[in-house]
C-alpha cells in the first residue's frame, strides 16, 4: 500500500499511537477523545455529552464510548456540592490513561479551587428583640356572660352516651397453615408441560407458567387420559404461522379442547328379594282343603282366604249371600262356610 502524507502547518491534533492503534477501544470512543484534544481552551467548558452530540453520537453509541473511556482511564468524572447546596459535575479527558489518584492530581493542578466543598448557606439566627416580657403570671381567657342554650332533640341529648366496652386485646394471629402438597395429577401435568420443549422448542415454558397451566392440564388426567395422550393432544396440529406465545397457545388448547367428563355410572340395581318358603294356609280348618302358599310379608292366609274372610264378615252384617262376579267358586264356598261359622250354624 502506498502512503502520501503532508504535515499540516495548522489545525492539527497530537494523537499518541496508544490511542490511535488501541484495539481495546472502538472508533466511537477514539473520535470524541481526539476531538476534545483538538479543541481550544475556550471550548472545553462544555460536558462530554454535549460535545458528542456535535459528532452525531447519541444514545447507546455514546454510552458505550463513554464506558470504554472510563474503563481504560482516559475519562474521569467527579460530583461535588458547592455553595447553596447545588451539585456540580467536573470531567477530565486525557490523551493518556490515568489512575484515579493521578487524575485527581491533574485536576488539582488544572483547577486548584475544584473539589472544595462549601457548606450550604444558612440564615443566621435573628438577634433577641429589645421587648421585655410581660410582668405577672398567665391568666385564663376572659369569657363573656353569654351562656349558650342546650338543644335537647333526638340526636343531641343532655346525657353523654355510655362509653363502649373496651375492645378485647387482639389475639395473636394464628399461624399460617403449611402449604398443601400438590396432587399427583397436578405434578404429572406440570412435568408434561415442561417436557414439551424437547419436542418443539417454541413451546418453552417457565416454571411459574407451567405451574399455572398445570391446573387445567390436571383436568385432562382426571378425566381418564394418560400422560402420552395429553402430550400428543398438545403437540398435534401446530399452527401454520408458528407459536408466538407458548403460554397463550397451550392455555387456549387446554381450555377449549378439554375432553368431556365421563357420565356418572348408573346406580346398581337392588338385588331381588329373597324367595320365601311355602307355608300352610291357616284360612281352612278342614284337612282336605289344606293348601300351601308363598307369603310376601308376615301374613298367615293366602289371598283367596283373606278375601273370603272379608266377605264372610260382610255377609253376616248384611244377612245376604250376594257375591261379586269376579269371585271364584272356591272363594264363595269358603266365604259361606266362614259366614255360617260366625253365625254359629253347622257347616
Amino acid at each position: 500500500m502506498l502512503r502520501h502524507a503532508i504535515a499540516p502547518s495548522s489545525g492539527w491534533t497530537k494523537a499518541p499511537h496508544t490511542v490511535v492503534r488501541s484495539r481495546r477501544m472502538n472508533s466511537d470512543a477514539k473520535i470524541p477523545l481526539l476531538y476534545v484534544q483538538g479543541l481550544p481552551d475556550s471550548a472545553t467548558g462544555r460536558p462530554l455529552g454535549e460535545l458528542a452530540q456535535k459528532l452525531e453520537m447519541k444514545g447507546r453509541s455514546y454510552q458505550q464510548a463513554k464506558r470504554q473511556l472510563v474503563e481504560h482511564g482516559y475519562f474521569h468524572e467527579w460530583r461535588s456540592q458547592g455553595d447553596g447546596g447545588r451539585w456540580a459535575t467536573e470531567q477530565l479527558l486525557s490523551n493518556t490513561p490515568l489512575t484515579r489518584d493521578e487524575a485527581r492530581a491533574v485536576r488539582a493542578k488544572l483547577a486548584p479551587e475544584a473539589g472544595r466543598l462549601t457548606q450550604s448557606e444558612r440564615e443566621p439566627c435573628p438577634p433577641p428583640s429589645a421587648q421585655f416580657p410581660t410582668v405577672g403570671e398567665p391568666t385564663r381567657r376572659s369569657v363573656g356572660g353569654y351562656e349558650p342554650e342546650e338543644e335537647h332533640d333526638g340526636e343531641n341529648t343532655p346525657h353523654p352516651p355510655s362509653e363502649p366496652a373496651g375492645r378485647p386485646a387482639p389475639t395473636q394471629a394464628a399461624e399460617a397453615p403449611p402449604p398443601s402438597h400438590p396432587s399427583p395429577q397436578l405434578t404429572r401435568a406440570e412435568t408434561v408441560l415442561l417436557s414439551l420443549r424437547h419436542s418443539r422448542r417454541e413451546l418453552l415454558l417457565g416454571v411459574g407458567e407451567a405451574r399455572t397451566l398445570a391446573v387445567e392440564a390436571a383436568k385432562w388426567l382426571e378425566r381418564g387420559l394418560t400422560e402420552s395422550e395429553l402430550r400428543h393432544a398438545l403437540l398435534a396440529e401446530p399452527p401454520e404461522g408458528g407459536v408466538r406465545s407458548a403460554f397463550g397457545f397451550l392455555g387456549h388448547r387446554l381450555t377449549h379442547k378439554c375432553p368431556v367428563p365421563p357420565a356418572p355410572a348408573a346406580p346398581p340395581e337392588p338385588p331381588p328379594p329373597p324367595v320365601r318358603a311355602l307355608i300352610v294356609c291357616a284360612g281352612t280348618e278342614e284337612a282336605e282343603a289344606e293348601h300351601l302358599f308363598r307369603p310376601i310379608g308376615d301374613e298367615t292366609e293366602c289371598a283367596d282366604c283373606r278375601r273370603a274372610t272379608a266377605y264372610a264378615s260382610w255377609m253376616v252384617d248384611t244377612d245376604t249371600y250376594d257375591f261379586p262376579p269376579d269371585m271364584t267358586w272356591r272363594q264363595r264356598f269358603v266365604a259361606v262356610a266362614k259366614a255360617d261359622a260366625l253365625r254359629g250354624e253347622p257347616a
